[in-house]
């Protein structure tokens, strides 16, 4: 299942590539592309365990930019 979510507080090019990089590791995502100019990322995961994939993938970011909201 493929998504484009909005990415809320995403300040630094740098970060979305880290962020892209953390959350393309994570068990379930198909593929994952951050884009700093759009503020967008589009998640494609497994559609059985989408939420749960993209909760990880929350966690992962914010890990990397603390202020970051993904937009659902």
């Amino acid at each position: 299942m493929k998504k484009v979510f909005r990415l809320r507080g995403l300040d630094c090019a740098v970060c979305a590539a880290k962020m892209e990089r953390a959350a393309g590791k994570i068990d379930g995502v198909n593929s994952v592309s951050i884009a700093y100019i759009t503020g967008r990322m589009t998640l494609d995961a497994d559609a059985e365990r989408f939420d749960e994939v993209l909760a990880a993938v929350e966690k992962a970011c914010s890990r990397i930019e603390p202020d970051l909201r993904i937009v659902r």
